[in-house]
């Protein structure tokens, strides 16, 4: 089956809700659209939908790990002035779209390799998808990240990320009196991990060297008779930062309060000098642009699988990363599709 330009695909894959956890619909589409194309293309055990193209007799596998699920939130799907609106156009259907069309038009060229293209589910909450592959998925010879980096773009190294509920419940009190109440004690709560972040980042300029806390959600509730407060905060961790060392700490400030830790995962920054950098970076030259490497301040699947299989490994896809999760993401289309053709022959270096 061909996709012509290839938006049609991307906009099929826009057009179908997958917040995390609820990627049913959209992973039925991307095996029937993939097994059209030629890939072997199912579900594995975790949900992820996993294709395979090229000639599995190589020996050699290169692995491109999307992922199909986005944050909650509807963006009206349309085309505009050569864009394309919608929901995880940017984060991250375009990358992800990138890679399928991309491997499809390499694969009368791979002999040498075999492609496993790979739509991973709950990427924006605990990375589940990606946990799986790292703990049943034997190594590639390389891998790339599905997230946007610009087309132009290669993305090295992302910070870590801890993130904590806290929790407060005691019987209600008056207002006057000289008991601190639980709201005022989770602001007490984060202005000690605000002072903490402050004294770590002293003297550093770049925020991929920063401790940066976020504080996620805040809600105070009582029933007459008990009162309580829930906060939800991330703290992205710097390279070299000790996530069990920050949990410990935490809980030295939680005066009876209970804290849970949903991840912790370090952060991950790769090697320059591998080959699939250097077949992006010849790629990139080849459609006219001068590559550029960033480090960037969220998280990615690179956090999880990056450690779990040591190969080569980077992120790369079309899109301006700072469209995530807004009301007003889009991709611009000519740069989907500028993509594609660095993908494509990025490939065809890799596995020639």
């Amino acid at each position: 089956m061909e996709f012509g330009d290839g938006v049609g695909f991307l906009e099929e894959l826009v057009s179908i809700p997958s917040p995390s956890g609820a990627e049913d619909g959209v992973a039925a589409y991307l095996v029937g659209r993939m097994g059209a194309l030629g890939f072997d293309a199912r579900r594995d055990q975790a949900g992820n939908v996993v294709g395979r193209i090229g000639n599995p007799e190589a020996g050699r596998t290169i692995v491109l790990l999307g992922h199909m699920d986005t944050v909650p939130g509807r963006v009206p799907v349309r085309r505009s002035e050569g864009r394309l609106y919608g929901r995880g156009a940017v984060d991250a259907k375009g990358p992800l779209a990138a890679f399928v069309l991309a491997a499809a038009q390499a694969a009368p060229r791979l002999a040498g390799a075999q492609v496993v293209v790979i739509g991973a589910v709950e990427e924006e909450t605990h990375a589940r998808g990606a946990r799986h592959l790292a703990r049943t998925m034997p190594p590639p010879q390389c891998a790339i990240i599905g997230e946007p980096s610009g087309w132009d773009g290669i993305t090295l190294g992302y910070k870590g990320a801890l993130t904590v509920a806290y929790r407060l419940v005691q019987p209600c009190g008056h207002s006057a009196g000289q008991r601190t109440g639980p709201a005022e004690q989770a602001v007490s709560f984060w202005n000690q991990l605000q002072a903490y972040t402050a004294a770590h980042n002293d003297g550093k300029s770049r925020r991929f060297h920063t401790l940066d806390p976020a504080l996620r959600g805040f809600q105070t509730f009582s029933d007459g008779m008990e009162e309580g407060v829930e906060m939800h905060a991330t703290v992205r961790l710097p390279p070299g930062a000790d996530g069990e060392d920050l949990r410990k700490q935490m809980q030295a400030w939680t005066n009876g309060a209970r804290l849970s830790f949903h991840s912790n995962d370090p952060a991950f920054q790769a090697e320059k000098n591998t080959a699939p950098v250097r077949a992006l970076l010849r790629a990139i030259r080849a459609q006219g642009g001068r590559p550029r490497f960033k480090l960037k301040t969220g998280t990615s699947d690179m956090n999880v699988v990056g450690p779990a299989w040591g190969c080569p490994i980077l992120a790369y896809g079309p899109g301006d990363s700072s469209l995530d999760h807004t009301p007003d993401e889009h991709i611009e289309i000519a740069e989907f599709q500028r993509g594609v053709e660095v993908l494509t022959q990025a490939l065809t270096t890799l596995t020639g």
